[in-house]
């Protein structure tokens, strides 16, 4: 071997030494690739397509350390194709007809296929993703875009229409432990000579919010935090000092998990914004699945705040659809919106009364034949058996009310409904007196 050439092999060799843990252990294979078992588990499209050769321009859209630079390198050696990357908050459109030139030159010259990972894709402005479209569309090269944010708003129609979006997704706290356990046990890529306590790794998994990238080099600092205090192996105190933040005792999977939650729910059911946001950001702190918080609050509007701010249920779906588009931690504000508008809401719980009620009639009263005025009489058949017949249209009435029976014979008396005069439920509650006059039902209690 020349000396140049064994200069440069020495070269790579402290490169790749003195690179950050991530990069150290980014995987070499698919199969070494962490969680995204929806694409690459056996059978699944998105592997399918890669062991096959026959690749296509696609979009990998997810959160930061879900692997989207990795999948795009690891796609490139597969398929043998030459691998070229831009960063969107770089290049500009002479980097972009610089590369197609080059895909196109080899091509030409039969070297294959050119891969382009561009990164950070959603920040390319038009012009600069139009002077993708041509080698895109003639197959020059095979384009994988990543990006962090919804494609589907940040990419132009025409660039979206000829690629595949596939989604990364957040790795599970096993996946991260798994990991960084890899990352402690290879001498070579790894941490050597240092080891981790359980509580230790799994009080960091919780915490990086699904970010690989972020569990290893928090890991690395941790490791270097360690051996400085001569401890025998990672401790949480280690962790603590290289998140910068306080490790907030919390079980997932045991009662502390249960009785917070719980806190939390009554909290909100008992009107106190204060230890609303006490309780969710203990939560959000301590790692809970932020999904789970956003579920309970959707729950929580039909629940316990029902019919009283007809609002609230929209205020928690949007919520949970913020915490779907931009994730942790910018989505801690719309936790926090929606959790104090949830406190704050009058509360009624008629719809959890209501649904008990209407189950105890089904359950205990007469079997429910649906009356024949409102049966269907679609057909002449049904007309003369008597379906539909007699049935009065309300919109036909001014008041768009009209005194006919809905419920079955036996329990057409039968008030299930009972609104609290709280908030806007209180007009409601108006309303509804005016329509049973007209209705003919009893008085609601």
């Amino acid at each position: 071997m020349a000396d140049d050439d064994l200069f440069a092999v020495n070269r790579d060799e402290i490169k790749r030494a003195q690179a950050p843990l991530p990069a150290r252990m980014r995987p070499r294979t698919l199969d070494e690739v962490a969680g995204q078992t929806h694409l690459l588990g056996e059978g699944a499209a998105f592997r399918s397509m890669v062991d096959s050769g026959n690749l296509s321009s696609m979009i990998l859209w997810g959160p930061p350390g879900t692997g989207k630079t990795t999948l795009a390198r690891l796609i490139a050696t597969s398929i043998g194709g030459s691998f070229e990357q831009l960063s969107a908050t770089s290049a500009g459109v002479k980097d972009v007809r610089e590369v197609l030139a080059r895909a196109d030159q080899r091509l030409g010259e039969g070297r294959g296929k050119t891969i382009l990972f561009l990164d950070e894709i959603h920040r390319f402005n038009k012009a600069q993703q139009d002077a993708l479209l041509p080698g895109v569309e003639d197959g020059t090269v095979v384009l994988i875009g990543a990006t962090t944010e919804n494609p589907f708003f940040e990419v132009n129609s025409p660039l979206i229409s000829r690629a595949t979006v596939y989604r990364t997704e957040p790795l599970a706290p096993p996946e991260l432990i798994n990991v960084m356990q890899n990352a402690l046990a290879d001498s070579m890529r790894g941490l050597a000579n240092v080891e981790a306590d359980g509580d230790a790794l799994e009080a960091l998994a919780e915490r990086v919010g699904g970010d690989a990238r972020l569990a290893l080099n928090a890991l690395d600092v941790a490791a270097t935090i360690a051996t400085g205090r001569h401890h025998p192996s990672i401790e949480i105190e280690d962790v603590e000092e290289a998140l910068q933040r306080r490790i907030i005792r919390y079980d997932r999977a045991g009662d502390r998990h249960y009785d917070v939650v719980s806190a939390f729910i009554k909290s909100m059911r008992g009107s106190d914004p204060d230890a609303t946001v006490y309780w969710l950001h203990t939560m959000l702190e301590a790692g809970e699945d932020p999904r789970l918080i956003a579920r309970r609050m959707v729950v929580f509007a039909s629940e316990d705040v029902g019919l009283a701010d007809p609002g609230a249920l929209t205020t928690a779906v949007a919520a949970f659809h913020a915490l779907e588009f931009v994730g942790l931690p910018e989505a801690t504000y719309n936790l926090t919106h929606a959790a104090l508008a949830l406190a704050l809401a009058p509360k009624s719980n008629s719809v959890t009364a209501s649904i008990g009620s209407a189950r105890d009639a089904i359950e205990h009263g007469p079997h429910g034949e649906v009356p024949a005025h409102l049966r269907s009489g679609a057909t002449a058949g049904d007309r003369e058996l008597g379906f539909g017949v007699g049935y009065q249209y309300p919109h036909d009435d001014k008041r768009s009310v009209v005194a006919q029976q809905y419920l079955p014979d036996g329990v057409e008396a039968a008030v299930l409904y009972h609104p609290k005069r709280v908030g806007a439920e209180s007009d409601l509650a108006d309303r509804l007196a005016r329509i049973d006059e007209i209705l003919g039902k009893p008085t609601r209690s």
